[in-house]
Formats: C-alpha cells, structure tokens, sequence
C-alpha cells in the first residue's frame, strides 16, 4: 500500500524510528511495515557490529534513556575526576577520557564500562597498562616511565614532587594534570676536569687535567635542590682545584701530589654536603708545564743528578784509598801476608805467559823469579 512503509531490520543492525523528526522507538531485528500516510516517519538503521552509537542525536537518546531505551544502550557517563575503561567481550578495547558520555549498543557485543577515579593515585594499573602498551595506545593515553635498574624515578604533579619510582615500568594517566617523571642515574659517574690554564703560588702558570668519581645517594635531594646536578659537580671540582693550586709553590705541587687530591677531596665534599650526592674520589692526572719551564726543570734535575754522581764517584775513591792504606799497613806488619801478596801477583803475571821454564824448583820460583825489595 502506498501508505505504509516497508522496513527490514537485519540481526546486526537496529532502527531508531522517528516522528517528526522526534524520537519514537527502537526496532529490533525484522520486517516491519509502518503506517505513514503523511509521510512523517524516518528510519535511521545503525549497524551494531561496532557497538559505539555515531549518530548526531546521542544526547537526545541518553536524556530519554529510561523511556525504553535502556535495554538497547549501555550508557558510559565518565565523571570529571574519572577515566572509564571500555571492555567488549571480557577483554579492554578503549579508554574515555573524564567527562565523558557515551552510548553502546547492546546485543550483539557485551559491553562493559568501569570508572576508574583519578582524585587517589594517577598510577595506571599494572595489567590494563599492559593491556593498552599492546592496543598501542598506551604512551598517547599516559606518561610512561621504565625506571632501570641501578635508576631511580622521581614523580612530578604539576610541579610537585608526589612519589620515588624504583626499578620498574610505570605509567601515570596524562589527564587534567600535568606528569612529569624524571630518571635519576644511581650509578657511579665520572667527571672529567680537563685543560685547566692555573698559575701557582710562585706564579709558574700550568695545565691540569683532573678526575674524580661521584655517586647520587640521595635523588630527592640530588634533583630538588640543586638544578643540573652535574654542572654543580663540575663547577666545584674546578673552584677546588684552582684553590688548592693557587695556594702551592711548583715545587710543592711536584713533590706531594697525594697531599694536593686530599685538599681537593675535602673541599668538594664539604660543598656537596646535603646535596644527595657522594664524591667518592679525586685525582690529579696530569700536570703540563710549558715547554720553556720543562726545559729548565730539566736542566735542573741533570744538574742535581751530576752532582750527587760526583759525590758518590769522590766517596768512593776515597773508601778505595782508606781500603789499599789498610792493607798496606797489615804487609808492612806481616811478612806471611807481604809472601801472599807476592803469590798473588805471580799468579796473575802467569796467566799472561803462554810457556814458563822454572830453574831451581818451586823454591827458585818463589825465591828468584820475583824479588820485592
């Protein structure tokens, strides 16, 4: 008939019949032919196999939501100090931002909205983090921190400090407020002082290359009370060197460098008291004179050297000359030993000659072939 209108509604659709432009009814799954002589009723058909509502009139639907319509919809109402978690089928597919409503269909996919509250904790919990890292949507939807081991993690709300983070992964909602997470290093770090231009007491200027190993020991401290940690070290190992250079001699400086660490250890500790880090220790690596000042430090350690070579070479004749003095003395008392000596030199005049012819036996040897007088 020209007056009724034909309608099919399919198993994974759903009709919302309205009436001069006025929302009347929800048609299920079916053939309906309705009475329309003036040409007064509309049809809208949604597909329901993504159960979220598209169409314009949302609000107008949750207004009437209890007319009827609440066994149709699943209705997501997201407080302001909220964010709602969308399951279908068992298993998390969406997050609602807080203040949020929403319309689902029901029938052909369970839906389920849960309210989590923002106002306790902003820390997402561990599993639905999980869940959403493998959606993909987790970094887009929360501050993400994976604090390593041998780190610490320092937890910022809107410039607050809120919470200490040990080795884990975590993430914070990034609604309403702003999260900052900051990673601290717990490990041992080097610094490196290098090519500093000083002048010592005695006014000899050099070059210092220094070294010194630091450790956070206290991150609250570490990042709440100084502003970049590292430059401070930095800064204060240079303030301690240049003192303690300024106030010795070249002479000094070269000849107690385990002295001149100590004084710069005890200084750098003392600035960083309080300050959540450890100076573990310092030491002076390297010491660069110019080349004019190497020159005459050498000429002055060869002169040095020389000189103590001459003493040791005239000690040393004059040990050997008191030596021969006493033993001349003890030949001139013994003429057993004067006899030996004798021998002695016999031997070594022999071991020169290649054939000897002795006369007289061994006592011509001894008696005539060598006469002392």
């Amino acid at each position: 008939m020209f007056w009724t209108k034909r309608v099919v509604i399919g198993d994974g659709e759903r009709g919302l019949v309205y009436r001069n432009r006025r929302f009347e009814r929800v048609l299920g799954p079916g053939v309906y032919k309705l009475f329309d002589p003036l040409n007064r009723l509309a049809v809208n058909v949604h597909a329901i196999v993504r159960p979220e509502y598209a169409g314009n009139d949302g609000d107008v639907l949750i207004a009437r939501l209890d007319a009827g319509l609440a066994e149709h919809f699943t209705l997501a109402d997201i407080g302001e100090q909220q964010v709602g978690l969308v399951s279908r089928n068992g298993k998390l597919e969406d997050v609602l931002p807080p203040g949020t409503r929403k319309l689902y269909w029901k029938g052909l996919v369970k839906v389920e909205v849960r309210n989590v509250s923002l106002a306790g904790t902003l820390e997402v919990d561990a599993a639905v983090a999980r869940r959403l890292r493998q959606l993909g949507m987790l970094s887009r939807l929360a501050v993400v921190a994976d604090v390593p081991a041998e780190f610490a993690g320092l937890v910022f709300i809107d410039g607050k400090l809120d919470r200490t983070l040990d080795p884990g992964a975590y993430a914070f909602w990034n609604f309403q407020k702003n999260v900052v997470v900051d990673i601290v290093d717990l490990r041992v770090q080097s610094v490196e002082v290098s090519g500093q231009e000083l002048l010592t007491r005695d006014k000899v200027s050099l070059r210092v290359n220094l070294a010194a190993s630091t450790r956070v020991t206290d991150v609250v401290a570490a990042r709440t009370k100084v502003a970049k940690i590292g430059d401070f070290v930095y800064r204060e190992l240079q303030y301690g060197l240049r003192r303690v250079i300024a106030a010795r001699t070249l002479d000094e400086l070269l000849g107690d460098k385990a002295s001149l660490d100590a004084d710069i250890f005890a200084y750098v500790r003392g600035q960083l008291t309080g300050l959540g880090v450890e100076v573990l220790g310092v030491g002076v690596k390297d010491v660069i004179l110019p080349g004019e000042m190497k020159d005459i430090l050498n000429g002055v350690v060869q002169a040095e050297k020389t000189a103590q070579a001459n003493v040791i070479r005239r000690r040393e004749e004059a040990n050997a000359t008191r030596s021969l003095l006493n033993t001349a003395k003890l030949i001139d008392e013994s003429p057993v030993l004067m006899r030996l000596k004798e021998l002695e030199a016999l031997e070594k005049v022999t071991e020169k000659i290649d054939k000897l012819t002795v006369f007289g036996g061994l006592d011509g040897v001894l008696k005539q072939l060598v006469t002392l007088k």
